[in-house]
């Protein structure tokens, strides 16, 4: 196969993977969005564990890792990338189903399953990633992130225009349209043409396969699993908690939805040319700016609490997340050869949304107990450690390099 005929099929592939995430991946802003209002609006007096459903949708994604990794190795990409299609689609119905008999733990099991299903969608970049030629990589991954601007619109809309919709059973109908949007996503994804099961079991036999512990005591790659931690857990801790943070200020949960739809498309908007951005400035230098974009975002939230202050730290908050998580990602992909993709991708994502999914727990706890300044002084040191790491990882290769 030429190089132009891999190219020109990576760009289709990343495309379709890029439509999905558009539409399978807005069950994320949906329960992100809203599930801490849901768990709020389920729990009685005492509401220190409201974020706890967005906690479950964050674990869901690591528990799904390492099980959609055995899946890609045994069943193909595609096949596996359509089972999270049906994970997402039954937690959905699940979730609408525990708001109709009120029950909270029901609710929060029903997103740990949507998180499961997620989990596929996260694996999207890696796929486009290793169906792309070398100099094609980092634009592929960008390409798939850049579907999460139609997310971002698809998902707040979709709340806004369904919470009501069994009224006076709040929420319900947004859950219910989560059935659909998986349903949607199947249909996209059955157009991908990827490894077939015979082509994974091949490469795995046959290809050299370092041990597991090997691969992840490479400094490269610790130092991107920090980076993409660091952005990821930041970027969700202060993001779980602020539609509570912007109610609890006296604005409507529709303006807070509205901050979660700014944020999501600040996300994934600069995806158009992240990659680009990385071919001429390098992976290091676009994931520092990304680290240092959130602590702009901490300097806007920490400044006062009026709306456009909430909507400007998220907007901040979702560009430096997509700066340090794309940057992170295409540091991972060099770590590893294709016969060792699956399990280091899979324990990536498991350590990295583990980490996230603590991160969303954590963030209901500090709300409660200090309140919104306090997620945003967080950031600062948990930035200082990833940049700390960074510049060691920059300068040790520098004084590799040859003279």
């Amino acid at each position: 196969m030429t190089v132009e005929t891999q190219a020109r099929e990576a760009r289709r592939t990343a495309l379709i993977l890029a439509a999905s995430n558009a539409i399978v991946g807005a069950a994320a802003p949906v329960s992100i969005s809203i599930g801490g209002l849901a768990g709020h609006y389920l729990l009685g007096a005492d509401k220190s564990l409201a974020t706890a459903p967005v906690t479950a949708y964050t674990v869901g994604v690591a528990l799904g890792a390492l099980p959609l990794a055995w899946l890609v190795r045994r069943f193909g990409q595609r096949n596996g990338f359509l089972s999270g299609t049906l994970a997402t689609a039954l937690g959905g119905a699940l979730a609408t189903f525990a708001l109709f008999r009120g029950d909270f733990w029901l609710f929060s099991l029903g997103l740990l399953i949507i998180g499961f299903g997620g989990a596929s969608v996260q694996q999207y970049r890696f796929a486009a990633a290793d169906n792309a030629p070398s100099q094609f990589k980092a634009r592929a991954i960008s390409t798939v992130l850049a579907g999460g601007v139609v997310m971002a619109i698809v998902g707040p809309q979709v709340v806004i225009f369904t919470r009501s919709l069994f009224a006076p059973v709040m929420f319900a109908g947004s859950f219910a349209a989560v059935i659909g949007l998986a349903a949607l996503g199947a249909v996209i994804l059955s157009f991908l043409r990827l490894h077939d099961r015979q082509a994974v079991a091949s490469a795995q036999t046959d290809a050299p396969v370092r041990p597991l512990g090997e691969i992840l005591a490479q400094p490269r790659f610790m130092v991107a699993l920090l980076c993409a931690v660091g952005s990821y857990a930041l970027m969700s801790f202060v993001m779980t908690g602020a539609p509570l943070a912007m109610v609890g200020c006296g604005f409507s949960p529709d303006e807070a939805a509205l901050g979660i739809s700014w944020h999501v498309m600040a996300m994934f908007a600069p995806s158009f040319f992240t990659g680009r951005l990385i071919a001429r400035f390098g992976k290091e230098t676009i994931v520092a700016t990304g680290l240092i974009l959130l602590v702009g975002c901490a300097i806007v939230a920490l400044s006062g609490i009026a709306l456009w202050q909430f909507w400007s730290a998220l907007i901040l908050l979702g560009v430096g997340w997509n700066f340090g998580f794309i940057g992170a990602t295409a540091m991972v992909s060099e770590t590893y050869t294709d016969a060792e993709k699956g399990k280091v991708q899979g324990v990536h994502d498991f350590l990295l949304f583990g980490s996230v999914a603590f991160a969303s727990l954590m963030s209901g706890q500090v709300y409660n107990a200090w309140g919104w300044d306090m997620l945003n002084w967080i950031i600062f040191p948990g930035v200082f450690v990833c940049i700390g790491a960074l510049a060691v990882l920059v300068v040790s290769a520098r004084r590799k390099a040859p003279a």
